[in-house]
């Protein structure tokens, strides 16, 4: 990918979005499209804060450049041009990030990696907004891995041992807002080198906490930023590929043909076609197991009208 045009000094009334450029830079290269959606949703978020000063009208007439430019050279990419590909694209993206900081917080790997993937979700949970609002599930996924992340990065700047897996968040302690800086700024900047000694799909928890439910099956992506701290003594071998356990299949499906008094709604074909687009999204990853159970919802939803 042809690099971009360099970006004047970040202008200090767009400091909220600074962390979400910098995100955008180390997936240049990584996953352009979701380094494009962090640059329209830092390019959106700016032009609420201040579209008239001089230094910001220039720092948001640069940002426009580059996502001209990006949009350009990733012209015949669907997850562009169809927002419902892109959101699902984000989306799961997001998710198995969150899931691989998540997997190793519970097996008790704390690092400035890890830090960086809980962060990291965050931001592009706030990312998701440029489609529209927030599920439920994902502004707690939102919360909990901003948290986690301040959490971590506090115990160990305290020389303390963090508490493994889901805890409850203390809302009268952390302030997630406050602590927020806090939680990114001693981590690495720059693109990091996945290793391979760090995640195993195949140790991914089923389910979530604090009523969130991560879908089985699901795993890190292959891009994942991670890294073995020093003291652990892993040596970076080769992954073997991991075998997947598929869902089981309905029979019924095989056989289903709509029912003529079922009427489907506007909205019920939306959720279908989001099902279909999250189970392709899913076999980007070769996760087998996300992409059946996807497509099986959209089949039942469009030939019963339930879930």
């Amino acid at each position: 990918m042809a690099s971009l045009a360099t970006l004047p000094p970040l202008p200090p009334q767009f400091k909220s979005i600074q962390h979400h450029l910098r995100t955008a830079q180390e997936h240049d290269k990584r996953d352009p499209v979701v380094a494009y959606y962090c640059r329209l949703y830092a390019m959106q978020t700016g032009m609420k804060i201040d579209s008239k000063t001089p230094e910001c009208r220039k720092f948001l007439s640069r940002l426009m450049d580059q996502l001209e430019a990006l949009k350009k050279q990733l012209g015949d990419n669907e997850a562009i041009t169809q927002e419902i590909v892109g959101s699902a694209h984000l989306e799961n993206y997001a998710l198995k990030m969150f899931l691989y900081a998540d997997n190793e917080d519970r097996a008790g790997r704390f690092h400035k990696n890890m830090i960086k993937s809980f962060y990291t979700a965050s931001l592009l949970i706030d990312v998701i907004t440029v489609f529209g609002e927030l599920t439920d599930e994902n502004v707690k996924h939102r919360k909990y891995a901003r948290w986690k992340a301040t959490y971590i990065h506090n115990c160990l700047k305290n020389g303390e041992t963090p508490q493994a897996g889901p805890v409850g968040i203390e809302e009268d302690n952390v302030d997630v807002e406050e602590n927020e800086d806090a939680g990114a700024t001693s981590l690495p900047t720059q693109p990091l080198q996945p290793s391979s000694s760090t995640y195993d799909p195949s140790n991914m928890p089923s389910s979530g906490y604090a009523g969130i439910q991560i879908p089985p099956g699901a795993h890190a992506p292959a891009n994942t930023p991670a890294e073995v701290p020093h003291s652990t003594g892993v040596t970076g071998n080769t992954i073997q590929p991991t075998p997947q356990t598929i869902p089981a299949i309905d029979p019924a499906l095989f056989s289903t043909v709509s029912q003529g008094d079922i009427r489907l709604t506007p909205e019920d074909f939306a959720r279908a076609q989001k099902y279909c687009k999250y189970a392709g999204s899913a076999l980007q990853y070769e996760d087998v197991s996300t992409a059946v159970q996807n497509l099986q919802k959209a089949l039942k939803l469009l030939t019963t009208g339930r879930e």
